[in-house]
């Protein structure tokens, strides 16, 4: 998130920036707590680059070094203008430190604070005018692929339960895309995807803005490949305690935009959603409570298994 007091700068010159100095500076733009925080070298790993690049991006930006770039964001932190997004995270403390519930626990209240975020932040603005993008389109291709696939199918899933407009580009035999070629700037391509990017996804929305198909996105970074493409565009946060990124906020996200295009359709959403509880009905997909409450009482107690168990395996009456 660009909360950092040179992460306007960044962004503004980024396209003109070498593939080092451009992963860098995205280290620079999503982290700004840490850059006050965390030593250069550190940093540096981080980011993916060699120390040195840190150097020369702080001089490339018109700045003694890396040290004054650290002061900044040092001075920045200690006047609260570092961003809610660099603060939520506290700094990932070992799990052998922490134990397995604490861990837990640090992960959890994180994600419920990034979360929180969404909900008091301009990315607010976003998911409605997302959500207005979506409801007004004729149909809505969505793409997302590896840990994204999850966010576009719940999404899907959703838009079918409403409208039949929703179209999932994930088909066998590496067709998905096929369904594209229909396409037409009446409808949306629905795209998620955040760091490490993947090159499907990035191409689909290529092919789409050059082919003036509306983009609406999920992503991480102002600078992420898809907020680059996309005429609408939220930005949820995906750093984690964990080895791997959290996705939780893109999932609440796509559940908010299935609830208020559900509610901007209306009766007709109404209308929808009669039929497919009748499919559903016909197949009997779903169990019945009676039914269900009524077998749990007809199977043993935990405490009976334990007995039988505890008695070499014979049953409570057997002698």
């Amino acid at each position: 998130m660009a909360d950092g007091p040179l992460s306007e700068r960044l962004i503004t010159g980024f396209d003109a920036m070498s593939e080092q100095f451009q992963m860098a500076a995205r280290y620079i733009i999503d982290q700004p707590h840490d850059v006050a925080l965390l030593s250069m070298r550190d940093q540096a790993r981080l980011a993916g680059v060699q120390p040195a690049t840190m150097t020369r991006l702080a001089k490339y930006l018109g700045l003694d070094g890396y040290d004054e770039l650290r002061q900044i964001y040092a001075e920045a932190v200690r006047s609260g203008d570092v961003g809610f997004a660099g603060k939520a995270d506290a700094q990932a403390v070992a799990q052998k430190r922490k134990g397995d519930h604490g861990f837990a626990r640090e992960i959890l209240r994180a994600q419920a604070a990034q979360i929180v975020h969404l909900a008091d932040s301009p990315q607010l603005d976003a998911i409605v005018s997302t959500a207005s993008r979506l409801a007004s389109a004729t149909r809505v291709f969505c793409i997302g692929l590896r840990s994204s696939h999850a966010i576009a199918w719940h999404l899907h899933y959703i838009l079918s339960m409403i409208t039949h407009k929703s179209v999932m580009l994930d088909a066998i035999g590496g067709t998905g895309s096929d369904a594209l070629a229909h396409a037409t700037h009446n409808d949306v391509l629905f795209a998620t995807s955040v760091l490490p990017y993947t090159r499907v996804t990035v191409e689909i929305a290529e092919y789409a803005q050059q082919h003036l198909i509306p983009i609406v996105a999920i992503t991480d970074s102002e600078v992420a490949p898809l907020a680059r493409l996309a005429d609408d565009v939220v930005l949820v946060q995906t750093k984690s305690s964990s080895f791997f990124h959290t996705m939780t906020p893109a999932f609440a996200v796509a559940e908010v935009l299935g609830a208020l295009i559900a509610g901007q359709r209306g009766d007709a959403a109404r209308e929808a959603l009669l039929r497919f509880d009748a499919h559903l009905a016909d197949f009997k997909t779903h169990l019945k409570q009676r039914a269900w409450t009524q077998k749990i009482r007809s199977l043993p107690s935990a405490s009976s298994k334990i007995k039988k168990i505890a008695d070499g395996g014979r049953s409570p009456n057997q002698d």
